[in-house]
């Protein structure tokens, strides 16, 4: 598949079958995105993947119990065979900006010290490499966030401390009764609102 048809054909898949990812593939689309890029080749980027519906219900029974469950929007969600935890790990990129190559920096003195979080942006890197190289596979994904249990999980999967969750993706085949979120029917600004050329408001390259 092109390049752009990766981009144009990707979308959040929220409903899949129960049918197993291949293994092998799935470590190839590890391996891929882990090449994303990484200031300072510091890779402060850990991913816990969750495989098959013992593991993966470790997930849901903590961070959507059968209360809620029973009000999802989204039933086909559950069935995705794959979680994959993306975690950014900030103490790794400060100890490697305190190496004498970088130290002038000052950003090895704590994360406090960094102006932009160098580790999230990475670790979304990582995320959005995975997520093409899913539609590439002719799977599904969705990235979502992770707002109850977090504590729990962590310790449940043995998240050392310091380790800032990113969010979680979903990874299957789709079983083409999907239904788009409610932000899908939002329009894309158009190019020429969002790029601004030589100075902000200017959409003209002359």
């Amino acid at each position: 598949m092109e390049y752009r048809d990766v981009v144009r054909r990707r979308r959040m898949v929220r409903s899949f079958t129960d049918e197993p990812v291949d293994p092998q593939l799935l470590d190839q689309l590890l391996a891929d995105a882990l090449r994303a890029p990484s200031a300072g080749n510091s890779q402060g980027r850990d991913l816990v993947v969750l495989e098959g519906p013992e593991q993966t219900a470790r997930f849901w029974d903590i961070t959507l119990p059968a209360p809620r469950r029973e009000r999802f929007a989204w039933p086909g969600l559950l069935r995705a065979p794959v979680l994959v935890l993306p975690f950014a790990d900030p103490d790794r990129y400060v100890a490697r900006y305190a190496e004498p190559d970088k130290a002038r920096t000052g950003l090895g003195e704590g994360d406090e010290a960094w102006p932009v979080p160098y580790w999230t942006v990475d670790t979304a890197f990582v995320v959005m490499s995975l997520l093409h190289g899913v539609v590439d596979a002719g799977l599904g994904a969705l990235f979502f966030g992770i707002f109850r249990g977090e504590e729990v999980l962590r310790e449940r999967l043995g998240v050392p401390p310091g380790r800032r969750a990113i969010g979680a993706i979903a990874i299957g085949h789709p079983d083409g009764g999907d239904r788009a979120g409610r932000s899908a029917g939002r329009p894309r600004r158009p190019l020429d609102e969002v790029v601004h050329r030589g100075e902000w408001g200017r959409t003209s390259r002359s």
